[in-house]
């Protein structure tokens, strides 16, 4: 096997044309150069270069040779730079995945000023089934995913067979560390001129005719068994929408009620209220899912100390 350093006096020699001008740019004796190259013919088993009265020339095999160590060392050393923005984020990439509520506010905010800070690191944001978002972050695909603890049960990493949902062990998953952002608080999101939209609090009880809304993971009305104890019967499900702005929509002219996480109130629209109800209804915990080091990127890092402060602002 040719290594790189045999590649680079090959390269140094041609462009010097002199086994004594390449040892001399290399901080070589001329004798190791020498060895170096002839090494390399009787690996190759074809002459390289020519002597001539002022120094050695490229025969055809040496100047095809020459051609393809420039092109292998340029390869070599774009990868040793790519690989050493890693460790220091002068560039590189960051891979995130949401879902669409936190997509409304809450991640936006978070690659604004990751690229304030950041701006040479490439950021992307992934689009990633909820339930394989984990195998994305395990396979290296996803550098930090934004998901629920909602996801967390149903996904095939932390399935679990227990018939109501169980908060999930953050240490419980090999390779990921799941960090714990905040509990979620829910609301209920009617339109304007229902009759319990000027309530400052709505009780639940009071929604059990109501027509619900659902979505996808996780943007939906979440275990449907907790939702019913809050309810005190089986929540009716009107319709079904994955789209964050139909299911508004859906509310808005009157179809019916849906529920709305706390980073998704900004991005609520004007014909709709947004209450909180009597009992609350259960929370949702967010979690950011990465890589455990070694193998957590330093953009994934600087982000993940970003997004706790993210948080706090939104709450204040």
């Amino acid at each position: 096997m040719v290594d790189p350093w045999t590649l680079r006096i090959l390269v140094e020699v041609a462009d010097r044309g002199s086994l004594s001008a390449a040892a001399e740019a290399l901080v070589l004796s001329q004798p190791a150069v020498s060895r170096q190259i002839a090494t390399l013919e009787r690996h190759l088993r074809v002459p390289l270069f020519r002597r001539v009265p002022r120094g050695v020339v490229a025969t055809p095999a040496g100047a095809t040779a020459v051609d393809l160590a420039r092109s292998i060392l340029a390869r070599h050393d774009a990868f040793e730079a790519t690989m050493k923005t890693f460790v220091g984020m002068a560039a590189g990439p960051l891979r995130l995945a949401g879902f669409a509520s936190v997509n409304t506010w809450f991640l936006p905010e978070a690659i604004r000023r990751f690229r304030t800070a950041h701006p040479d690191v490439t950021v992307t944001l992934q689009q990633v089934g909820a339930l394989e978002v984990l195998d994305a972050v395990r396979r290296g695909d996803i550098d930090v995913a934004l998901l629920t603890d909602w996801q967390l049960v149903a996904s095939p990493l932390t399935a679990r067979t227990d018939p109501d949902p169980v908060r999930i062990d953050p240490d419980g998953i090999d390779d990921l560390e799941l960090v714990a952002l905040l509990d979620e608080e829910l609301h209920v999101a009617l339109p304007r001129e229902h009759r319990l939209a000027r309530r400052r609090v709505v009780p639940l009880s009071e929604l059990r005719s109501e027509r619900w809304i659902d979505g996808a993971y996780p943007d939906c009305l979440g275990p449907l068994s907790e939702l019913g104890r809050a309810l005190g019967a089986p929540p009716e499900i009107g319709f079904f929408c994955d789209d964050w702005n139909g299911k508004q929509a859906l509310v808005a002219s009157g179809a019916g009620v849906m529920v709305v996480p706390r980073l998704a109130f900004a991005a609520i629209r004007p014909e709709l209220a947004v209450r909180p109800t009597e009992p609350a209804l259960p929370t949702r915990r967010l979690f950011a899912a990465v890589a455990r080091p070694p193998f957590r990127s330093a953009a994934a890092a600087a982000l993940l100390e970003m997004l706790p402060n993210i948080v706090a602002d939104d709450l204040e």
